[in-house]
């Protein structure tokens, strides 16, 4: 069975880059010009992290679910 991951946006640190929505390979984050990232499909997250890494505010953060 899949793991499965839940990724948490503090949209008070965000600062609406695009680089988390840009750089995830599943497209799992969704953005629109001016607002924060929405994981708008968080069943093809394979927990690899990139969002979380290469924010430059730390406003991600994934884990594995039921952790």
């Amino acid at each position: 069975m899949a793991k499965k991951y839940q990724l948490t946006i503090r949209e008070t640190h965000c600062k609406q880059c695009g680089i988390c929505s840009y750089l995830c390979p599943r497209k799992v984050l969704t953005q629109e010009m001016g607002h924060c990232p929405v994981a708008t499909h968080m069943e093809n997250c394979i927990g690899c992290r990139l969002c979380e890494m290469r924010c430059p505010d730390f406003a991600i953060e994934v884990e594995e679910a039921g952790k």
